[in-house]
């Protein structure tokens, strides 16, 4: 039997907006975001970032982690709803 991809739940699509999000906040491109948790330790690719942010690709715990520091934040705001932003300006977060 062959595998079926695991789909990307509720949290998993907060989340990659929200990395999406904070991302164009900092005024950051995806190559910088990635080189960022690369000189962290954690090694990405701007493809996988591009891929996080679509949430064509899951973000584990270590990403999100070296994620969170590259942006400047604990991994709880990306996970959580954005506070600063309310009814249709939070893009779906």
């Amino acid at each position: 039997m062959p595998n079926r991809p695991v789909e990307i739940g509720p949290a998993g699509l907060h989340t990659a907006r929200a990395i999406e999000y904070l991302r164009l906040v900092r005024g950051l491109t995806q190559h910088q975001l990635a080189a960022r948790c690369t000189a962290l330790g954690r090694p990405m690719a701007n493809t996988a970032l591009s891929r996080t942010e679509r949430a064509r690709r899951r973000c584990d715990v270590d990403d999100l982690v070296a994620l969170a520091t590259a942006l400047g934040v604990s991994p709880t705001a990306l996970l959580l709803p954005l506070p600063s932003l309310s009814g249709d300006d939070r893009r779906g977060c």
